[in-house]
């Protein structure tokens, strides 16, 4: 440490003596030879801070704007990238792309959108990727997708939606995730996810949910992972996850869910997670768990049933042997306990369920 002072106070400022000894003006070569290699790279200097970041490629130009940035006035007719991200934007004009038509990522989150016009992507039918994450939007003009077929990913995280209509979705042909969470949402309308039969990924965590219509999953043909966490759900009945056998994932912690149908989970053939945390389930039906974790593959990633008032009774025998079979997949065994009867009140649920 003494050693590492001294060589630090050896620096002077006032002979202008760089570290280690080095010249000065080996220092300045060294510098223009990094902004060389950085140009050589197809990264273009940025010495404006109001200026945009261009990066360019043999696909196109890459272009971001974050603080102290400002909007760009035009931008490179090949750019296929576009981030205009925590620029307190309110409002962007319809025209804001019509001279990137190749444009295939637009990356506008954190700002203050309000409202996007009908028009706004029509220049850029080839746009694959919106993240609209962090806005203020509380809905999204029916037409907005309309030239939008090849968009496979759309972000509208954290905004303002309390409701949707299906309509402001139509257009999208390709969507294969969907990020809705962080919202305001109260209801979701029938037929919503119809027509997105390539959809892989939902997200409608943490929203305001208390039900959810059993055809929301009709439409979809390949989903993987579904997350409802952080809603106000109170029933999952045998309906909603019937279409879904490819399911891997799913997510319900953090509900109000207090009755599982005993066939809520029949036909997920593939389902590697299942977090039930922190809802209100006392007990659940026999025959509920007869499909998970049997195959060897199944529940590979674990499940968590944490966070219940577990009432540990002969009703929950089924779950109980389910248990014993799959403790070495159960997350978060501390914290799954039973709230009665009062003889066990405290106990681990495992505990119980190895009992004799």
């Amino acid at each position: 440490m003494e050693k590492r002072k001294a060589a630090m106070s050896s620096w002077s400022l006032e002979g202008k003596q760089s570290p280690a000894g080095w010249d000065p003006h080996l220092s300045r070569i060294l510098f223009l030879l990094l902004l060389f290699v950085t140009s050589a790279q197809g990264v273009t200097p940025n010495p404006n801070p109001d200026a945009c970041l261009v990066s360019q490629s043999s696909n196109g130009s890459s272009v971001s704007c974050h603080p102290p940035a400002k909007l760009p006035h035009s931008l490179p007719a090949d750019t296929i990238y576009l981030a205009m991200e925590f620029l307190n934007l309110t409002q962007l004009p319809a025209n804001t792309l019509q001279d990137v038509p190749n444009l295939q990522e637009l990356h506008l989150s954190s700002n203050q959108l309000e409202d996007l016009s009908a028009k706004f992507l029509l220049p850029v039918p080839q746009l694959k990727v919106l993240d609209l994450t962090r806005n203020a939007l509380t809905r999204l003009p029916t037409g907005l997708f309309q030239v939008s077929a090849a968009l496979h990913t759309l972000v509208l995280k954290e905004n303002r939606l309390k409701g949707l209509e299906a309509s402001w979705l139509h257009g999208l042909k390709a969507l294969g995730h969907l990020d809705l969470s962080g919202n305001e949402l109260q209801m979701l309308p029938p037929g919503l996810l119809a027509n997105f039969t390539d959809l892989h990924t939902l997200d409608l965590g943490n929203n305001h949910l208390k039900t959810l219509p059993p055809d929301l999953l009709r439409g979809p043909l390949k989903l993987e992972r579904l997350h409802l966490e952080g809603n106000r759900l109170q029933v999952l009945g045998e309906e909603l996850l019937e279409p879904q056998p490819k399911l891997r994932y799913l997510f319900l912690s953090d509900n109000r869910l207090a009755t599982v149908a005993a066939g809520a989970f029949r036909g997920l053939q593939r389902l590697d997670m299942l977090d039930l945390s922190n809802n209100l389930l006392t007990t659940v039906p026999e025959g509920l768990w007869t499909s998970l974790g049997k195959a060897a593959g199944n529940m590979k990633d674990g499940f968590d049933i944490s966070g219940n008032p577990w009432i540990c009774d002969r009703k929950l025998d089924d779950l109980y042997q389910w248990l014993v079979a799959n403790e070495d997949k159960m997350f978060s065994r501390n914290d799954t306990r039973c709230a009665g009867p009062r003889a066990l009140k405290g106990q681990m649920l495992l505990a119980v369920a190895r009992s004799p």
